[in-house]
């Protein structure tokens, strides 16, 4: 038993994928939850007391990652909860950061990214890869997570730095985000950029993106349509739930599901 959890722990034991197949629909699904998190966070945040609010995202997203890191294998409303959870307390967090600390959208944006550097520095560091296709139990999934954690809370704080400290409003951040969200597609495509530099970098801009889309749609200022954060909140919920509702029974976003036990390292 002893040899077996510090197998698992050192990462020479590998169990089944932890994450969904990169697809049309996982890129999606990302998007809408990103603008949901937007969304729903503002809502909470300012609808009722926001201390209460950030407790009860906190406790979603413990639960969520409770869930997540608890199930063998990937499934597809398991995953997807819980980067919701991480998108609704990432948002949170970036605007507790803002609205209770005072702390500049700039400085808060720049603490963020560093945050994000060392996470995947240290996980680079210690594992040798930073590939989504090898997350599995363990030591590797943590890290997956720590650096999805970071990406939602700096993706905040950047799209709030765009519209607000800026001055460029709501829409040009939606279209800035959606240049820098193409760009690394187009680099792995035409020039080569190495796979994992392209995924992470388009994964980073995927939350300002939606962030800005949720603002711009449910805020009444900053050239926002001011349908109302609820509103917004809702209907992604409902686009999310029928997604996630698809990719469960079409099964299409999952990969080799063989479980597979390696003496060292896989190859990378």
């Amino acid at each position: 038993m002893y040899e077996l959890a510090r197998r698992y722990w050192s990462g020479s034991f590998r169990g089944l994928r932890k994450v969904p197949e990169i697809t049309v629909y996982f890129w999606i699904v990302k998007l809408l939850t990103t603008a949901m998190g937007e969304s729903t966070s503002d809502f909470l945040v300012f609808g009722i007391n926001p201390y209460v609010a950030v407790v009860l995202g906190c406790l979603g997203l413990v639960v969520a990652l409770a869930l997540q890191l608890r199930a063998r294998r990937y499934v597809a409303w398991t995953y997807w909860l819980a980067v919701v959870m991480v998108a609704v307390f990432g948002t949170m967090a970036a605007d507790v950061a803002h609205v209770v600390l005072g702390i500049p959208y700039v400085v808060s944006t720049a603490v963020f990214a560093l945050t994000l550097a060392i996470v995947l520095v240290v996980w680079s560091a210690v594992e040798r890869t930073l590939s989504i296709h090898t997350i599995y139990d363990g030591r590797r999934e943590l890290f997956y997570w720590a650096t999805v954690i970071a990406t939602f809370a700096l993706g905040t704080a950047a799209g709030d730095m765009t519209a607000s400290t800026l001055g460029l409003g709501y829409f040009a951040s939606i279209v800035l985000f959606a240049i820098l969200f193409v760009l690394p597609g187009l680099a792995y495509w035409l020039a080569g950029l190495n796979e994992i530099t392209a995924f992470w970098a388009a994964y980073v801009v995927t939350r300002p993106l939606g962030a800005s889309f949720a603002d711009w749609t449910g805020k009444p200022y900053l050239g926002g349509l001011g349908w109302g954060d609820g509103k917004v909140a809702l209907v992604l919920t409902f686009l999310i739930v029928g997604f996630v509702a698809y990719l469960s029974v079409s099964r299409v976003d999952v990969g080799d599901e063989r479980q597979v036990r390696l003496p060292g390292v896989e190859a990378r």
